[in-house]
């Protein structure tokens, strides 16, 4: 019996094909990390990789592999859609919302005229639009054009977390990407639709808009039935990777559904209904993200498995770009490219002008926009999947002209973030927020809390009675002779510009630092090691807080003993997890609920303190400026929750 692999039941090939792809996207995970160390972005890594494994090159990835794994296209593409939903969180973007607004209409409209107007001239010149005719090239010109208003959320979070930027400038551009990602997705749906008519040897009639209407709203209701659909998977009991995998069947269903509807409805009507998948999954993403309790477990998920789904679709859609067609259109890209700039210029100054944003933010308003990915590929992919021969060309321009904005875009981004002054971090990465402690006492214990302090980015500074030569010579950390314990004693070695004090003395001693500290200084923080039992209260009648060893060492052990999980938290013994208080300092978070509060799923919220008294909190509990929050989670996490509450 001759066994050839074109003689096996398709679905055996589907998973020869898989078990291939899956190498080729194992390798292109790891060799993509190395364009991000050369300052590239990662999905032009992946990209590259899969051109390399693609048809063309290697052939690692067939032709025939390609059509078998669409589904992996449609499930990335599915995903991309929930990230870019879950990013559309309303209460996040209500104080900027005129800016937004403004910049968001001048953007689509200005961008979306000036590169349909261009690609429709250059028709003639480009090969595959050559051909066309008048209202075919019509349509090409439109699809061109709402590719290039997207922008890319995604890359867009990245700079802003990694530069740490807060302020006006960087919440309308978040503001700006998330809103448009999703108007563009509907407006893709209505001239996708008329594309079709438009290229397919049919009469324009009157119904089509109608139709392209109802296509719309049918994507809307069915939206929300998707959103309706991911609530009762993220409620059921179970892990979260069967909740990952229930959530990525669910967007390949979405497409499954649509592409039927489309189908049946060309074969049995005079032309077919099509419903965009992507807006289906944006609206259902949204749904969950505004109008559930589920939203900070569908993010954790989404960024859980977001890197695993960019690996492989982003080879997929490597492997589909022709380097014979990129060599001869390359003039064209670069057109483009160099095209879309200009539009974003123009349209950022538009929008900053109508906002009344400041001179400044006129100048660099279009910064943050050039960045290009995920759903940009999707929509490109997309067209070269509905129309065989110029689509394929098509999407290779147009995912040329993506690399290259993904590539020029983040550089752009951050240098804007720096001229606007909302970046918050130090070259070294820490955080420009300095919290100074000083410590009065040089001794072990002392030391061994100057350097935990140090690691969680305090400025650490010593008084000392008396210190020894070597101990004024310590390298490691700074120390000031104390003097005495008068006003000008104290005032001399900076206790006024300490956020806490330490008085690790003597009793005496440590009474007459808090004396003169609640007399001229006020500090809010005095912490006092305490010896003798008899001086408890007149320390608490200072103001002090007073740690006892002995009763703290005892109440220490209890609490290890009836609840060690939650006591090694408390303490740090858990390297990863850690509890802090944060002090709002963020108008944007004054009246919002906690329930409303974006908290990585890895953030409990402890208590609520207002006024030096707890409230009792619950998940209605509504901010104030000024309330201390005590939190427990992860290092990093906690680091995110923090700079969100303080602001800028």
């Amino acid at each position: 019996m001759d066994l050839t692999f074109d003689s096996l039941n398709p679905a055996w090939q589907v998973l020869i094909y898989l078990a291939a792809f899956s190498i080729v996207a194992v390798a292109s995970g790891q060799i993509g990390k190395h364009f991000h160390r050369i300052k590239l972005p990662l999905i032009t890594g992946f990209l590259i990789i899969g051109l390399i494994s693609g048809p063309e090159m290697l052939g690692l990835i067939r032709q025939e592999a390609l059509i078998h794994l669409r589904f992996l296209n449609d499930i990335a593409l599915a995903f991309i859609a929930f990230a870019v939903g879950s990013e559309l969180y309303l209460k996040d973007l209500r104080d900027r919302m005129k800016s937004i607004i403004s910049m968001t209409v001048s953007q689509i409209i200005v961008t979306f005229l000036l590169i349909a107007i261009l690609v429709f001239g250059l028709a003639n010149t480009i090969p595959f639009m050559s051909g066309l005719t008048l209202s075919g090239k019509i349509a090409v010109s439109m699809l061109a054009a709402i590719i290039a208003v997207l922008p890319s959320p995604a890359s867009t979070i990245a700079v802003i977390s990694e530069l740490r930027a807060r302020g006006p400038f960087t919440k309308t551009s978040i503001g700006v990407v998330v809103v448009k990602d999703f108007i563009v997705v509907i407006l893709f749906a209505i001239i996708f639709t008329l594309s079709r008519a438009l290229i397919d040897p049919m009469d324009f009639r009157l119904i089509l808009i109608f139709f392209i209407i109802a296509e719309v709203i049918l994507a809307g209701a069915l939206g929300i039935l998707v959103g309706l659909l991911l609530k009762w998977i993220l409620s059921i009991k179970g892990t979260l990777l069967l909740k990952t995998v229930l959530i990525l069947l669910t967007g390949f269903l979405v497409y499954l559904l649509t592409r039927t509807v489309d189908k049946m409805t060309s074969e049995y009507f005079l032309f077919s209904f099509h419903i965009e998948p992507l807006l289906v999954c944006i609206i259902g993403s949204f749904v969950v993200a505004n109008y559930t309790v589920y939203k900070n477990d569908f993010i954790k998920i989404i960024k859980d498995t977001g890197p695993v789904v960019y690996v492989v679709f982003f080879t997929l859609t490597g492997a589909l770009i022709s380097l014979k067609v990129l060599a001869s259109l390359w003039l064209i890209t670069l057109i483009i490219f160099a095209a879309r700039i200009i539009t974003l210029v123009i349209a950022g100054y538009i929008g900053s002008v109508v906002a009344g944003d400041p001179v400044l933010f006129r100048k660099i308003s279009w910064m943050p926009y050039v960045t290009q990915a995920g759903v940009s590929v999707g929509l490109a992919a997309i067209i070269a999947g509905e129309y065989a021969g110029w689509g394929q060309e098509f999407a290779v321009v147009m995912i040329s002209v993506i690399v290259l904005n993904q590539i020029f875009g983040p550089p752009l981004f951050r240098w804007a973030l720096h001229r606007a002054d909302e970046v918050h971090v130090r070259p070294d990465g820490s955080s420009d927020q300095e919290r100074k402690v000083i410590i009065f006492g040089w001794e072990n214990q002392s030391m061994a809390l100057a350097r935990q302090l140090i690691r969680n980015y305090w400025t650490v500074e010593f008084l000392c009675l008396d210190p020894s030569d070597e101990i004024l010579c310590s390298d490691e950390f700074k120390i000031h002779v104390l003097e005495g314990f008068d006003h000008m004693s104290l005032s001399k070695v900076g206790v006024a510009t300490a956020d806490t004090l330490v008085c690790m003395l003597s009793d005496e001693e440590n009474m007459e630092i808090c004396q003169t500290v609640n007399d001229y200084f006020g500090t809010s923080h005095v912490i006092v090691r305490l010896q003798d039992r008899d001086y408890y209260n007149t320390f608490i009648g200072l103001g002090a807080m007073v740690i006892d060893p002995a009763i703290a060492m005892v109440s220490l052990l209890e609490h290890l003993i009836r609840a060690p999980i939650a006591t090694s938290m408390l303490l740090g013994m858990e390297e990863v997890q850690d509890s802090i208080d944060i002090e709002l300092r963020n108008s944007n978070y004054h009246g919002l609920s906690l329930r409303d509060l974006r908290l990585p799923a890895d953030v409990i919220i402890l208590s609520v303190t207002r006024g030096e008294q707890p409230i009792i909190s619950h998940g209605y509990t509504r901010l104030r400026l000024g309330d201390i929050v005590t939190l427990v989670g992860s290092r990093e996490s906690l680091d995110k929750v923090r700079f969100n509450l303080q602001g800028y």
